[in-house]
């Protein structure tokens, strides 16, 4: 097969023209049945849909890993599905963000807008947020209004959402045949691509030797020496942070320098010890790297070149990005104004490539084929072309199909290896 394959359908009627066992891997991005923005597709109930989910598990191969996004208030139903659907659910994934908008009511000024009552302007709020690439329609500055009734101000400063700071995603697992061992010899699959996976490090971390490596100090079984290499990065983690959610971390962990690979002793003082004995403890104090919290697990999101990456030529539309009520009711109005941006790729909800890639990374075998039922703007695509391997999409809008392909080709133009 070529690097890739798209389908414009249904997924639940694609799916079935494909073989039993036929895909190493499904990473995608289902709708997350918010009504988001008013989109249908965004509120079909889809990813609640075992049946679709069977599909998905029938085409994967017997160990393949599934990762699916989900919404924090609808994550779990999705999740209930994917089980149902006979997968195991070995984690969750949480992809942490900092530029998320809260679309909370305003408990204050629902009751004086309820209540027929006029309230006084007594300032101007300063917005955080936008960019140079964005368009901004109405006041950017909304109103700052005092409480008009005594009720009104007994619940100032009540809201009734939190503000969006991360998107859980489910890790499940076609069940094994036989053994771990038995399954990855068999099918290739039923492991996670650890060491391909891990977060790098700015040094080695080791004890002076040049290779990285511990020497005989570390005594294993029947005291043979082991060799570890720890230049590989640190094992990765079911959180990862975009930049801002980074910023703010390392705000609170503030810059750690990097310590030397050094041995330290012990005193056992627990219940089976008997007395205090020194013991050596021959795991390592650190890595040699320096930094905030966040290079344990970062990403950055996805930036306006990378949506656009491979759309040359393609008609420019307005996407309108946020809409926002000046008035603070949450209510869907222009009154406030919303941000657009003028772009060729449409699609709301773009997942940066350093992700997915990340993602595809995990869970898919060296040359193997990644499944994307639910595709977009094809972001598993590119990233699997960015990593070396296949990928089959379906997609039932033909917009994002579109996009999604000229994205995709572009990237196997950077990565034009032969499988």
């Amino acid at each position: 097969m070529t690097r890739y394959a798209l389908h414009c359908g249904d997924n639940r009627e694609v799916l079935k023209e494909f073989d039993d066992n036929s895909v190493d891997s499904i990473v995608t991005d289902p709708p997350y049945e918010l009504g988001f923005m008013g989109k249908r597709w965004d509120a079909s109930g889809i990813a609640y849909d075992a049946t679709l989910w069977a599909e998905c598990l029938r085409v994967l191969k017997p160990g393949g890993h599934l990762i699916a996004f989900g919404g924090t208030r609808t994550y779990h139903r999705m999740t209930v599905a994917i089980e149902d659907a006979g997968f195991e659910i070995r984690d969750s994934i949480i992809w942490m963000y900092g530029t998320g908008f809260p679309k909370s009511l305003d408990v204050s000024k629902a009751i004086d807008k309820q209540a027929g009552a006029e309230r006084e302007v007594v300032g101007k709020a300063t917005r955080h947020g936008g960019g140079k690439s964005q368009i901004i329609k109405g006041d950017y500055n909304p109103p700052i209004t005092a409480p008009a009734t005594p009720e009104a101000q007994q619940w100032q400063g009540w809201g009734t959402a939190l503000k969006p700071a991360h998107e859980p995603a489910v890790l499940a697992r076609k069940p094994l045949t036989g053994t771990v061992a038995d399954n990855v010899l068999t099918w290739g699959t039923g492991a996670l691509n650890i060491d391909g996976s891990r977060v790098g490090t700015s040094g080695a971390r080791n004890n002076g030797n040049r290779n990285g490596t511990i020497g005989s100090n570390s005594i294993g079984k029947y005291g043979k020496a082991i060799k570890q290499d720890y230049n590989k990065g640190r094992w990765p983690a079911n959180v990862i942070l975009d930049e801002h959610a980074a910023e703010a971390l390392d705000a609170q962990s503030g810059i750690v320098g990097g310590h030397s690979l050094i041995y330290r002793s012990r005193h056992d003082t627990g219940f089976f010890s008997m007395g205090v004995k020194e013991i050596k403890d021959h795991a390592p104090k650190g890595y040699t790297d320096s930094g905030g919290a966040s290079r344990f697990f970062y990403v950055a999101k996805a930036s306006k070149s990378e949506r656009e990456a491979g759309l040359d030529g393609m008609e420019l539309k307005i996407k309108h990005t946020q809409m926002r009520s000046a008035n603070g009711t949450g209510e869907k109005n222009f009154e406030g104004g919303f941000t657009d941006s003028i772009r060729a790729n449409t699609h709301p909800t773009v997942k940066p490539i350093t992700l997915m890639r990340h993602l595809v990374r995990l869970v898919t075998p060296k040359g193997g084929t990644v499944l994307d039922p639910f595709m977009g703007s094809g972001s598993t695509g590119c990233a699997a072309m960015m990593e070396g391997m296949r990928f089959v999409g379906i997609e039932i809008n033909k917009e994002y199909m579109d996009i999604a392909q000229r994205r995709i080709v572009h990237y196997l133009n950077q990565n034009p290896m032969e499988l």
